[in-house]
Order: C-alpha cells, then structure tokens, then sequence
C-alpha cells in the first residue's frame, strides 16, 4: 500500500507541475476578456471614405461557395472601389459567375495569377499580385475569402473603426455556420485551441509575434502593404494572413484582431472529416512562429484542453473498479481538472455567438463539444509535425 501511495502521488504531482503553470496563463489571458473591445457594427459609409477601398478575392474552383460573397459584396456602397477576384484557373465555372456578377455590378474584375513561382503558396501569391493590381488612389486593402458572407455595412463598419482607433492593420474573426452533426461537435474545440493559445479577439496584444490573424477579412492600409513588399514576407507561408500580420506589427505598426459576428458569417468546410483536415493542419501556425513558441503552446494545450477531460474520466472509471487512496496531490489534482472543464464548458456561453446553428442538423452537439478536446489537441500535434503537401488542390514540394 505505501509503495501504490508513492507512486499515486509522484503521478499527480508529475500533472500537477504540467497544468499548473498553464493554468495561471490561461487565466491571465481570459481575464482580459471583459477589457476588450466590442464587436464590429454595421455603418453606413460616408463621404470621406468614397472609393477607399479595393477588396481581392483569391480564388481556386470556389463555384459552390462563393455566391453569398459576390451579393454581399454588391450589397457594398461607394466606399468600395473595385472588387479583383484572382482565380488559378478554376475548372468548375467560378469565372463564368464572377462574370455574371460583373454585368451587374461593374466594380468586379477577373483576372488570373499563374504561373505560380517556386518558394509561393498559391493564396498569397494570388493577394499579392491582386494587390499590386490594386488601384493607387484606395487608402485600403481589404482581402477577403471566398466562403465569407458579409453583411450591408461591413467594409464601411471595418474602415471606419480602423480609422477611429488608429490600426494600420485589422482582421475579424467571423460567426461560423454549422451544418452537420460532426462540426458541431469538432469545430468550437478546434477553435478553442486558438482561444486558449492567444489574446480574445478585441485586446490589443503588444507582442508582435503573438498577433493573431484572420485572412477572411483582412483589412490594411495600403501605404503600410506597400511598405513591406505587399504578400511577399508571407510567401511561403499556409498561414500567410497571420504571417504577414505579425511582420507588419514587427515593423512598428499597429494591428487589431476584432470581433466581426455582427457583420460577417463564414461557411468554411462541410462536415467533420474536411474540418479536420483543412483547417486542422493550419491551425498549429507553424509558419508564424518560432519552434520554441509552438511547443510551448503544445504543451499549453495539453495541460488545460487535452489532458482535463482524460484525468477526470480515468479518475472516477479508476474509482468504479478499485478506490483510491485519497491523498492530498490527488485530491489537488482532480480539483485542478474539475475547474479546467468547468472554464471549458463555460467557454460555451461565450463562443455561441460566434455560431450560427440556425439550419444545422444536431446543432445541440455545440455544448458537447468539450469532449472532442483530446481529438483537437491531437489534430494540433499532428499538424505541427508535418508540412502540408497539397492546399485547395494545389500540390506542393517535398
């Protein structure tokens, strides 16, 4: 019995030196919650942003999303200028409906990026040379993706707050739309690996490399694009939006990452397996951060959103079969992993905005979402192991 004892409290110390350390820093970055700014709001636009603003849209055989982006573009007012979409010579019509929607609104251009050059990733390469396509005379760059649906009065809204809050740089984190049973289970965990890793979106974070990014909707003045050699920092980079992003904040500028679910909805992937593997592996930013950065965030993670989950089930199934000794380390340490899910499920309440589960299937899977944690975790650990070899189609070297 005093051997099971040693070996009962060597172990719960052992998670106890892990997690308590990665405790105190998530807390320290959720409390911050409450200081940060509101969300985004619709505005009208005014005369002094007439034509401010040029809007790319990278493109790659989008034809089956892209729609909503293209009529919520138009439903746009005079602060946009002109609306570039670069396609890589997509195979399955996305050219023929950016035409269609060119007779309506002359504002939409096409135009194509290939050749694709050695050492680029197709997205960035395709914002950089719609960027130096861009007329001079737009104050702003705005690039936005191809499953956004932006509501009347974002890029006015968007302008307007960078304006008046001084940012050179600022991209919204969206309100996901949810379908199927599977994401509604994996994708709020998947999203909590960022939450739990970064600033909540609102607080202006004063490390550079810590900035986080949202290339859905990236707004940035275009002197400040200019500056830093437009996309070309980003290059090889499959997070070019937050690689590009902590670049321009190195350099001494000020960047936002702003709550945009009052005025922009995304449909990212249909289902969970597609979740999984799309927006799994970008989500470790490897190509952002230095090696010592990502495996401290690793080890993050797996203290207060892997393991929480793991400890408590094997805690009581432990229980069930044979009782434990009740030792002051255990007794600590699943207190510890009680509060940890306890954050974790309450998280919940402040994640449901950022989700519309209007027409989902099973849309009650959200609020069991914190027992995918391990499988996000994991996703994350894979991901950071290994270079992505194909993106949108796009295959990519050794």
């Amino acid at each position: 019995m005093d051997n099971a004892l040693i070996v009962e409290s060597a172990i719960s110390l052992f998670f106890l030196l892990i997690q308590l350390p990665a405790t105190a820093i998530l807390l320290s970055r959720l409390l911050k919650g409450p200081r940060r700014n509101p969300p985004i709001q619709p505005q009208q636009p005014t005369s002094e942003i007439l034509g401010s603003v040029s809007v790319v849209i990278p493109t790659l055989n989008e034809a089956l999303r892209i729609s909503p982006l293209l009529a919520g573009l138009s439903r746009q007012s005079y602060e946009v200028r002109e609306i570039i979409v670069v396609d890589s010579k997509s195979q399955d019509g996305t050219p023929e409906l950016v035409k269609a929607t060119q007779q309506q609104d002359p504002r939409f251009r096409l135009m194509n990026d290939d050749p694709l050059p050695k050492n680029w990733v197709g997205r960035p390469w395709a914002l950089h040379n719609g960027f130096l396509s861009s007329s001079e005379d737009s104050e702003w760059f705005l690039g936005m993706d191809a499953d956004t649906q932006p509501h009347p009065g974002l890029v006015a809204g968007l302008v307007k707050t960078a304006t008046a809050q001084g940012y050179d740089l600022v991209s919204l984190s969206p309100q996901f739309i949810l379908k199927y049973p599977g994401e509604c289970w994996l994708q709020p965990a998947l999203l909590m690996t960022l939450l739990y890793r970064f600033d909540p979106a609102g607080i202006t974070t004063e490390q550079p490399e810590r900035v986080m990014a949202n290339g859905q909707c990236f707004l940035c003045r275009r002197s400040v694009l200019a500056a830093v050699g437009g996309y070309s920092s980003a290059s090889s980079s499959f997070c070019d939006d937050v690689t590009l992003a902590r670049y321009i904040a190195a350099q001494g500028f000020k960047v936002g990452f702003l709550d945009g679910a009052k005025v922009l909805k995304v449909r990212m992937y249909e289902g969970a397996l597609e979740t999984w593997k799309e927006w799994g592996r970008s989500l470790d930013l490897k190509d952002a951060s230095p090696q010592s950065h990502i495996w401290g965030d690793l080890w993050l993670l797996s203290a207060v959103q892997g393991l929480p989950l793991i400890i408590v089930l094997s805690y009581f199934l432990v229980s069930l079969l044979s009782p434990l000794p009740e030792t002051w380390s255990l007794k600590c340490l699943l207190g510890l992993n009680l509060f940890l899910l306890f954050i974790r499920f309450a998280m919940l309440l402040a994640i449901a905005p950022s989700y519309d589960r209007n027409t989902a299937t099973a849309g009650w899977l959200f609020w069991l979402s914190p027992f995918a944690d391990p499988l996000a975790v994991l996703r994350i650990f894979l991901s950071a192991l290994r270079k992505p070899k194909e993106w949108r189609g796009r295959k990519y070297g050794n």
